[in-house]
């Protein structure tokens, strides 16, 4: 399987998929990269590059005790990038993993970044604080990991109903759709799932939104029942600069599977959308790593 080997010895798993300008896909709780297959086809059938990794704790990933937060999530991110030498990347998150792109630009700036998308993303702040008063009650996590913690197996099969709007009239979210989010979830370290819960509730990313100085595109459904789109995309839109919000109306959480075909040409127009500029940062980087 390709890996790479993080700092602290953690292997994370990875796949490439076409060539062209990279395009990094960041996946959300309690999932791994096949959650952007979809996407990963497209785009690589239409010249681009894609690389999807299981964040640590997830997937194919290797499931550490330690380190299961923004943060490590963030660090492991810029190792992937760096070992791959991905340069002119679009970034793009799902759920807590447009959390781990924020954070990852928070961190590390965008010198390898042309761009970013975050869909159905956790940013700014999932938790209802004094400043933020439209977010959920820390009582709301505490139930997910009271669920995680007893029986995750079940949990999982119950919590794929809101993640796709499967418990919405006239959905036609497949069984099938339902079995893979429970194997996904199986799939992820008990460990890991617990830990992620305050990695994607309680973690602040405000700033590292304000950080922000690419092109970037957010997509949210305004029926999500997992990240509501009030607390989330309506408020990062405005902290972060250059951005374009599309609403899919009616939609829920899981659109990447739910609206693939739409959420796969509003990614190609956007990404053909980019300005030259981009390409002339990637060159300027790649000769100043060649002279150095």
């Amino acid at each position: 399987m390709p890996t790479i080997t993080t700092k602290d010895g953690t292997q994370i798993y990875y796949n490439d998929y076409g060539k062209g300008q990279p395009v990094v896909f960041s996946h959300g709780w309690p999932l791994n990269g096949d959650a952007f297959e979809d996407q990963a086809m497209f785009l690589a059938s239409n010249g681009y590059r894609c690389i999807s990794h299981d964040r640590r704790g997830h997937g194919r990933s290797g499931q550490t005790w330690e380190g299961n937060d923004l943060n490590q999530y963030a660090d492991d991110l810029a190792e992937l990038t760096e070992k791959l030498d991905l340069r002119n990347a679009i970034h793009v998150g799902h759920s807590t993993g447009g959390g781990e792109v924020a954070r990852y630009i928070g961190r590390y700036g965008t010198k390898r970044v042309a761009a970013a998308v975050l869909i159905s993303a956790i940013t700014p702040l999932m938790l209802k604080t004094p400043a933020n008063p439209k977010g959920l009650p820390l009582e709301v996590f505490d139930g997910l990991r009271k669920s995680v913690a007893a029986d995750r197996s079940q949990f999982w099969k119950d919590l794929s109903a809101p993640f796709y709007g499967a418990n919405r009239p006239g959905n036609t979210v497949s069984q099938g759709v339902r079995d893979n989010f429970w194997l996904a979830g199986q799939m992820c370290g008990l460990k890991g799932a617990y830990d992620c819960i305050k990695a994607f509730s309680e973690t602040d990313l405000t700033e590292d939104c304000k950080k922000f100085d690419v092109p970037t595109l957010l997509i949210h459904g305004d029926d999500d029942q997992i990240v509501p789109i009030g607390a989330a995309a309506m408020l990062s839109s405005k902290l972060i600069k250059n951005s374009t919000l599309i609403i899919y109306e009616g939609q829920p959480h899981g659109i990447c599977t739910t609206q693939k075909d739409r959420v796969n040409a509003d990614l190609l127009k956007f990404m053909q959308s980019l300005p030259k500029t981009a390409t002339a940062k990637s060159q300027s980087l790649h000769t100043a790593g060649m002279a150095g």
